[in-house]
């Protein structure tokens, strides 16, 4: 059984940086290489892609709303990854999820169905 556990989200202000981290366990995820994906949801909307990393680290992809402010980053040996966000905007505000690609899909992928394990999400809320 796989788990995904996200931490490091709060309460800021326009302008601040958070730092997102999501640890992997499970047996599955040791059976070959897989990449890692953020997503955020807001009330009454879809969860949408924001960004993810294969496991070597040619392949990342960001959502343009976040692409030059945020940073995706993973440890493989720790099976971590980590989202670092910068001159967040009230628009950021929302729950962030971690997801995994199950083992031999080391691509990133920017679709919610490519991903085979989710954490429970953490929010962050940006006031203006």
């Amino acid at each position: 059984q796989v788990h995904l556990v996200e931490s490091g989200g709060g309460l800021v202000q326009t302008g601040d940086s958070l730092t997102l981290s999501c640890a992997a366990s499970g047996e599955p995820l040791s059976l070959g290489r897989y990449a890692m994906g953020w997503f955020r949801q807001t009330p009454g909307k879809d969860r949408e892609f924001v960004a993810a990393m294969g496991w070597i680290n040619d392949y990342i992809n960001y959502a343009d709303s976040v692409k030059g402010r945020f940073t995706v980053s993973r440890n493989n040996d720790r099976h971590t990854t980590t989202l670092r966000l910068n001159r967040l905007e009230p628009e950021d505000t929302a729950v962030y999820y971690c997801a995994a690609r199950s083992a031999g899909w080391a691509r990133p992928s920017y679709a919610e169905s490519d991903y085979a394990y989710w954490g429970r999400g953490t929010q962050v809320t940006v006031s203006s």
